[in-house]
């Protein structure tokens, strides 16, 4: 709150969207302070794929195969599928509303205009603190994935396996952070490293994994298809289990401030990571399971693609996956923590955050101290290991913005406001944002009721910030 205990903006700041007569701006040896700062646009096309299919290509493709396939077997290919669906029924309302109102902030910056302070409050502290806990869970993955990786190098690292993890997730997590600080077109250009480096070898082991599926080659697997459940609650169930592979999509919007053309650029990215990654996705699920039983793959666990790909090529095929394991971790993290900073920079833009938050660093041009808000507990987080079910709640939090999303664009075109002239509009008037929001919602309903219960308090505590923070500030219709 501000020296007079109430809530808002800095002083000249007209939340509303009018030009104040006098523009404040604050400015130290470091940063800048200002209502019109924008971030340099240094992110194309290849940029933004990079961030979508990056995030999304994480450790969901390398733990969930075997997870899902001991749920529905060689069903679990359709649970990927309705996944893929629904992130697309939300990647085309997003990009509408992404190249209407390209601004840093994403989800949170359309849903704020379309619906209001409340609800742009919560998803926007909410995508934050969901982004914080996904990270998290991915620089754990990474710290196992080094862990396997120096075990089949043959390297011992002693009686304390765990903390070797934690330590290496820690470091991880300051040194993404450190690189997203340096710039953002420093960030992209290793996103766009790994992603590529990562797809390559992804495309290379499905496709001989397909073959043998198929039986061109005989890699002298068993086939994977007793037992199946190909009924529709429990595909619907796995696919809500599995649906947090889907949450990198939306974060390409995060960045749309950042981006060129972005009338072109950001629905071409959004859309297609998501077609990308699904195709990626169905593919692996289908060669996991047609390689080992529903029973094998259940006895596997979260190991269960390192088996496929031992099963597959031997120990190379092994390296393979742990190395491509390696990859995702990484890309997910970077990704996610240059999203989880613009998150954070979009609310305290609007007075829901102090207004320190949205500091740009004069020589980088990137919001440090956003990224320091977003690192920091990342890596506190991280160090504990214990990130599971916060990383299911991430997706109960995603689920509910992208729900939001569809409904913020069916009002906005309701409302008609003068300044919503978006250069893509989704086909189908109304009927694809609605479908989009009813089926976000209504994947929520299969998912574990732990992590609803935890997804439905860190919505209260946000409201609760609205309340005490923000109560006054007008955000609907500002641009």
């Amino acid at each position: 709150m501000g020296d007079d205990g109430t809530a808002g903006s800095p002083e000249g700041t007209n939340i509303a969207g009018e030009a104040p007569d006098v523009e404040p701006t604050v400015e130290t040896e470091e940063a800048t302070i200002t209502d019109d700062a924008e971030l340099e646009r240094t992110l194309g096309l290849t940029g933004g794929l990079a961030i979508g299919i990056g995030t999304m290509i994480g450790a969901g493709i390398f733990v969930f195969p075997g997870l899902a396939g001991a749920e529905v077997g060689t069903a679990a290919a359709a649970s990927f599928g309705v996944g893929g669906v629904v992130a697309l029924l939300v990647a085309l309302p997003t990009s509408e509303l992404a190249t209407a109102m390209p601004k840093s902030g994403g989800g949170y910056y359309f849903i704020s205009r379309g619906l209001g302070t409340l609800a742009g409050t919560v998803v926007g502290l909410s995508l934050w603190l969901g982004l914080v806990f996904a990270t998290a869970f991915y620089l754990v993955g990474l710290g196992f994935y080094a862990l396997d990786a120096l075990a089949i190098l043959g390297v011992s690292v002693g009686a304390s396996p765990e903390l070797v993890v934690s330590v290496l997730a820690v470091v991880a997590g300051v040194l993404f952070t450190a690189l997203n600080v340096t710039g953002t077109e420093n960030a992209a250009k290793l996103q766009n490293g790994i992603v590529a480096l990562l797809l390559s070898m992804l495309v290379a082991f499905l496709g001989f994994g397909l073959l043998d599926a198929v039986g061109v080659v005989d890699a002298g697997t068993p086939a994977g298809t007793d037992s199946d459940v190909w009924t529709a609650f429990p595909i619907l169930s796995t696919a809500a289990l599995v649906f947090t592979s889907y949450l990198g999509f939306a974060q390409v919007a995060t960045v749309a401030g950042e981006m060129k053309r972005p009338s072109r650029n950001l629905p071409l990215a959004m859309i297609g990571s998501v077609l990308v990654v699904t195709a990626l996705y169905v593919l692996t699920i289908f060669v996991a399971t047609s390689t080992f039983t529903r029973d094998q793959l259940g006895s596997f666990g979260e190991t269960a693609m390192v088996e496929v790909g031992r099963e597959l090529l031997g120990v190379g095929g092994a390296l393979v996956i742990v190395v491509g394991g390696l990859l995702a971790t990484m890309s997910s993290a970077n990704a996610s923590i240059l999203s989880t900073s613009r998150a954070i920079y979009g609310v305290s833009k609007d007075a829901l955050l102090p207004s320190w938050a949205a500091r740009i660093n004069l020589k980088y041009g990137t919001p440090h101290v956003a990224l320091g808000m977003a690192g920091g507990p990342i890596v506190v987080l991280a160090a504990t290991r214990q990130v599971e079910l916060l990383a299911e709640v991430a997706s109960f939090l995603h689920l509910i913005m992208y729900g939001l999303i569809c409904v913020a664009l069916l009002a906005i075109r309701r409302d008609e406001p003068d300044w919503y002239d978006p250069d893509f509009r989704v086909p189908g008037g109304p009927v694809i944002p609605a479908v989009g929001a009813v089926a976000s919602f209504g994947l929520i309903l299969f998912m574990n009721r732990q992590s609803q219960i935890v997804g439905l308090a860190v919505m209260a505590a946000t409201a609760g910030w609205y309340f005490y923070y923000a109560d006054d500030v007008s955000l609907k219709g500002a641009l």
